[in-house]
């Protein structure tokens, strides 16, 4: 059986991972695949506490997430394209107005 403290440690790398992509990176695709990053960091916080703890709490609400994530990375694609369409680029300093 696979320690607590190991899915912590993992969850904590990804979710700072995640954080440094959305810091650092100009490219607004990136920073979308960045805050997944992150959320698939706290499902796998939320999945390991609930199998620990012998309920199911965590995995329904991880499934919630997983919910939200495939909704936010839909909008968020969708006004990838729209910009893209009006300015030819993805870098988000260049993306200051939503206008056509």
């Amino acid at each position: 059986m696979i320690p607590l403290s190991y899915y912590i440690v993992v969850s904590t790398t990804m979710f700072v991972v995640g954080l440094v992509g959305i810091l650092i990176r100009k490219n607004f695709l990136i920073i979308l695949f960045s805050i997944e990053l992150m959320l698939n960091a706290a499902n796998i916080n939320l999945v390991a506490f609930s199998h620990y703890s012998g309920k199911v709490d965590g995995q329904v609400m991880s499934i919630f997430i997983i919910a939200v994530a495939a909704a936010e990375a839909a909008i968020g694609l969708a006004i990838i394209i729209i910009l893209f369409r009006g300015k030819a680029t993805t870098n988000v300093d260049e993306m200051d107005l939503m206008k056509w």
